[in-house]
């Protein structure tokens, strides 16, 4: 039996469940977003895996996850992170929750964002690799100059999540 996801109206309420992988165009579902610095402002990215079937082996944010049936957001992220990268959460910060549409509209769901600063270097993240290729520290600048000249080798949002996390900080 497949995992089922929360659908919900244009309010975040819940109207619904369905099995992932069957979800069309007008559902809308829950999903969670961790964005991760370090002190030197560096941007922890992952790459998803390439037998991911949306989007395999763009880059990301450091974790992102659907959240499932018996879960609200906060859990899902800590769910994920622990699973897909293997971090600590004490000082995770919980931000705007926001509807989002991708892909012109074939994907829409609210998303709760999450931002932690931590100093880890890689050797020290665990990734869990059904989720993950792998994962990287970028400089800022070097990681807007990648994104401008392979824009499809990272999430279509990833500018917009850069421009989000420097106007809160």
């Amino acid at each position: 039996m497949k995992e089922k996801i929360i659908i919900v109206d244009k309010e975040d309420e819940i109207v619904w469940y369905k099995e992932r992988g069957t979800l069309e165009k007008e559902d809308i579902y829950r999903v969670s977003a961790l964005w991760i610095e370090n002190s030197k402002g560096e941007i922890l990215l992952t790459q998803r895996s390439f037998s991911k079937r949306n989007n395999p082996g763009q880059w990301q944010c450091a974790v992102a996850g659907t959240v499932d049936k018996w879960e609200d957001y906060d859990d899902n992220i800590y769910k994920e992170t622990e699973e897909e990268i293997w971090v600590i959460w004490e000082k995770l910060k919980k931000l705007k929750k926001e509807y989002c549409e991708q892909n012109w509209g074939k994907y829409r769901f609210f998303c709760q964002r999450y931002y932690l600063l931590i100093d880890r270097g890689i050797e020290k993240f665990t990734i869990q690799e059904e989720e993950v290729e792998k994962i990287k520290w970028f400089k800022k600048i070097d990681l807007i100059e990648k994104i401008y000249k392979n824009p499809n080798d990272f999430s279509e949002n990833i500018l917009e999540m850069m421009k989000y996390f420097e106007d809160i900080k």
